[in-house]
């Protein structure tokens, strides 16, 4: 399992998500998968999973399979992140 991180570079979302993949890889010694939606790899995996609202986060299982996603706004806590995260 993996967790993702989807966002725009040069946005107003862009430091409030840098501050949560840091404080999230601090507090947990894990590192969350960033993609830049203004890259062809982030456009993507955006397309690949639906995302229409930024920044996102995504949870998608071994085999490919979306298990969880949130997007537009805010940023989910980080508990729930962490739930998915340690699935895997």
């Amino acid at each position: 399992m993996r967790v993702s991180v989807l966002y725009q570079s040069n946005s107003e979302y862009e430091r409030p998500v840098l501050e949560f993949v840091h404080d999230y890889e601090y507090r947990t010694g894990r590192k969350l998968s960033l993609y830049d939606l203004n890259t062809r790899e982030g456009a993507a995996v955006a397309s690949l999973y639906d995302v229409m609202q930024y920044p996102a986060v995504i949870a998608v299982a071994n085999d490919g399979q979306l298990l969880q996603s949130w997007q537009g706004g805010s940023l989910p806590l980080m508990n729930d992140v962490m739930y998915y995260d340690q699935q895997g």
